[in-house]
């Protein structure tokens, strides 16, 4: 094959309107989970609770968030992409305007824990969509594109949640942000169906979207089965060790700011915005990057890791945040380290697809969301303990740099050729 990706008329170009819509969904996900985070300085004022309480807000999202991406891998890939992206959305969509109805730490903590469950069947329904709409040279790139949605979502929030909430009230920003994703599901309702079955899609696309060899025959591709495999354990150690550093940055970069340097809600927005802005460059960047080593010929190990590695050398420089005496010295260092993380997370995405079947790809994406979460869990409430104890961000900042490459380093021990598994 020769086509490249997005040139339309040797190939058609229908898959890039569902990399689209996976995109807008992405978004709006990290819209709603953001809004709290933004919010944190001011509510804990309102609310009054502690810095360990807010930890426990944090971790009964991430406690959820475990358990939906477990339960949500297996029911997208028992009943699909179509109905499972659905229902998520409509779930954490719900949840994100109960917000606006608590008053109390113990509230908002039931809330993130409704919000958590339906937030993680985002990203096993983008990924397996991936794998049913592009074929594997093209997938760095179109999970890049769609996760990229994460800092568009990150960006849009400190933009305009702190308008709304001067404006109409912190109620007003829980109940107009959660309320986005009900116009999503329209469009993904009208719009999508797997290539096998979409009628409009043209015979060159449909071919070429199918070019890669078939998958085995399997129906069904159990838990016990997939934990067998040593290339679930890579997926899974390396989400458990650097997804964590992603939710640290998501929830405390706000606090961190307001505690360092004194920004209020009034003026967190553009620093806020210029971190994830450059997260968004990191994730196209980095599933660009390697689809790009792809087609001059590398194999998929070199080029997925190739680029995790000048991920994690780029993340290093972050443990001098927290002793930043500038705001914009600090500003650059988180940024450089969350771009670098959302290219690296673009790749790790990708294994699930590279090495196992379409049928287990979203089995195998919640395995490693689910991993994730949970040391999104541990790392959440130790940082409210530590930082209730000692007030200081130094160690947070010091594991936040180093992770990347351990867990590279784990990845590496552990499927050292990315070979994909026969089930």
């Amino acid at each position: 094959m020769t086509e490249q990706p997005g040139i339309r008329d040797k190939t058609g170009g229908y898959r890039w309107t569902v990399c689209a819509l996976l995109f807008f969904a992405t978004t709006i996900n990290y819209i709603d989970r953001q809004v709290l985070g933004i919010l944190a300085p001011e509510l804990q004022k309102i609310i009054g609770w502690s810095e360990s309480e807010y930890g426990y807000i944090v971790t009964a999202f991430q406690t959820a968030y475990a358990l939906g991406l477990l339960l949500f891998g297996r029911f997208i890939d028992r009943f699909g992409t179509r109905v499972g992206y659905s229902v998520a959305i409509l779930v954490w969509s719900v949840a994100a305007m109960a917000h606006a109805a608590v008053r109390t730490a113990f509230g908002f903590g039931a809330a993130r824990f409704a919000l958590g469950l339906g937030e993680a069947g985002n990203f096993p329904s983008a990924i397996k969509a991936v794998a049913e709409w592009f074929p594997k040279k093209e997938r760095a790139l179109a999970t890049g594109i769609f996760n990229a949605g994460c800092n568009v979502g990150a960006v849009v929030a400190p933009a305009v949640v702190p308008w709304i909430t001067v404006k109409f009230g912190w109620p007003a920003a829980f109940l107009s942000t959660g309320s986005i994703g009900f116009v999503w599901v329209v469009f993904w309702i009208l719009l999508y169906e797997v290539p096998e079955k979409k009628k409009s899609l043209s015979p060159k696309e449909r071919a070429y979207i199918l070019s890669d060899p078939a998958d085995s025959g399997l129906d069904k591709v159990g838990w016990l089965s997939l934990l067998k495999h040593k290339q679930t354990w890579a997926i899974v150690l390396g989400k458990f060790m650097t997804d964590p550093i992603w939710w640290f940055y998501l929830f405390w970069l706000a606090k961190f700011l307001n505690s360092r340097f004194g920004l209020t809600l009034a003026n967190l927005g553009l620093p806020l915005i210029a971190v994830y802005l450059m997260a968004d460059v990191g994730s196209v960047g980095g599933g660009w990057l390697s689809s790009a080593f792809i087609k001059k010929g590398w194999t998929v190990n070199r080029s997925r890791k190739t680029v995790m590695l000048i991920c994690a050398l780029c993340i290093l420089p972050v443990m001098a945040a927290s002793r930043a005496s500038k705001l914009w010295s600090a500003v650059l260092l988180i940024g450089l380290a969350v771009a670098a993380h959302q290219a690296w997370s673009a790749n790790i995405f990708t294994f699930a697809s590279d090495l196992f079947p379409k049928k287990a790809v979203g089995s195998v994406t919640g395995l490693g969301g689910m991993a994730g979460a949970v040391g999104g869990m541990l790392f959440s409430t130790a940082a409210g303990h530590l930082l209730e104890l000692t007030g200081s961000y130094v160690i947070l900042f010091i594991i936040s740099g180093l992770a990347y490459l351990v867990a590279l380093a784990v990845i590496q021990l552990l499927s050292p050729r990315l070979e994909p598994v026969k089930l």
